[in-house]
């Protein structure tokens, strides 16, 4: 009897030993998400939460593969923070929005040490090292802006306009080349005296709150003498249309990007002359194919490169739209606004009728 207990516990004890030395044993790890896409911010325009992120969400979706999406709500340093959450759970390509060079490098270098890559998004990481840069065509927006200014001022019927120039955040490469557009069309007219070269300035992060106190000093600096104004996005012309109306001046022939609700409104109320229509579920859709054949070590689509620094990067450019009163109700055909969502309020009336041209308040 005596010696089957010592048996016994002899064989208890090795069971529970095998036991312990299985639930110690690591687990191999598996990825929680295999792809990373890292928003900038909700300030510079509406369309990262309202657009881009929901469209990246349905793309990665249907394509089967795991992802998050996060929002850095302008903090460069909660972006690499948020890269980092994703390089813990597995991620193996990060598709960035940058908010400046020197945080989206440091991503770019983190992904490739544990054996990942990445994409550039929207905005060129210049001095990084993704795989392809998916956006829409840069200068073709800023070419488009300055097409647009032109036919306003000319519609304006004014002699050597005077031009001011509202351009977007230094901290964003695509600030450059929407300039390099603005500049393509402008300068030659300005060269000839067929226009007036005005105040010009970049708008620190795109913010309105920004814009507007730059405005306010072109205005005071020329004597409220600007006829035309150049802004980069709806957001920075929105602070154009607010300036204006607080100091009692007539609206002027005015730019802007992204179609926003608020873009759309001052365009189609006589307060903004057009802006430019970004497809946004094409790029977003772009990038999210662009991931997933990186995922299967198959080379992205592109149509082309465009410099970083001394080397050629592979891009994939999306052709842009301008919209004016003339065609602003594409916008509820492609279901990118709501009809409901713009034509509300004072501006109901003006979905039934032209709108007024942006000459007078």
């Amino acid at each position: 009897m005596k010696k089957f207990l010592i048996v016994s516990i002899v064989a208890l004890v090795a069971v529970s030993v095998a036991v312990t030395a299985a639930v110690a044993k690591p687990a191999k790890k598996s990825a929680t998400q295999e792809v990373c896409v890292l928003l900038p911010d909700t300030k510079s325009s509406v369309r990262w939460e309202q657009f881009d992120k929901p469209y990246f969400i349905k793309a990665l979706k249907a394509a089967g593969v795991t992802y998050s999406v996060t929002n850095a709500l302008g903090d460069a340093l909660k972006q690499v923070a948020q890269a980092d959450q994703c390089l813990s759970n597995g991620a193996k390509i990060a598709v960035i929005t940058s908010l400046d060079a020197g945080s989206s490098i440091a991503i770019q270098k983190k992904f490739a040490a544990a054996g990942g890559q990445s994409i550039d998004y929207d905005r060129q990481v210049v001095g990084g090292t993704a795989k392809v840069y998916v956006t829409f065509d840069g200068n073709a927006v800023g070419r488009a802006q300055a097409k647009g200014l032109v036919a306003g001022l000319k519609a304006s019927g004014k002699k050597k306009p005077v031009v001011a120039q509202l351009w977007g955040g230094k901290t964003d490469q695509n600030a450059f080349w929407f300039q390099s557009g603005n500049i393509d069309i402008l300068d030659p007219l300005f060269k000839t005296k067929v226009l007036t070269r005005g105040p010009q300035q970049f708008v620190p992060l795109w913010l309105a709150t920004n814009a507007q106190p730059i405005f306010e000093q072109m205005l005071l600096k020329t004597g409220n003498k600007i006829d035309g104004v150049i802004a980069a996005n709806d957001n920075i012309a929105g602070a154009v249309v607010a300036t204006l109306k607080a100091k009692g001046l007539p609206y002027l022939p005015l730019t802007g990007q992204d179609a926003s609700v608020q873009g759309v409104q001052n365009i189609i109320s006589g307060r903004q002359t057009m802006t430019v229509y970004k497809y946004v579920p094409d790029e977003a859709t772009a990038a999210a194919q662009a991931a997933v054949a990186l995922l299967k070590g198959q080379k992205p689509k592109t149509n082309g490169t465009r410099p970083n620094g001394k080397t050629p990067e592979p891009t994939y450019a999306i052709p842009v739209v301008s919209i004016t009163t003339a065609n602003f109700r594409r916008l509820f055909t492609d279901k990118f606004l709501k009809k409901s969502d713009v034509c509300v309020g004072e501006f109901a009336k003006y979905c039934v009728k032209p709108a007024p041209q942006p000459t007078g308040s």
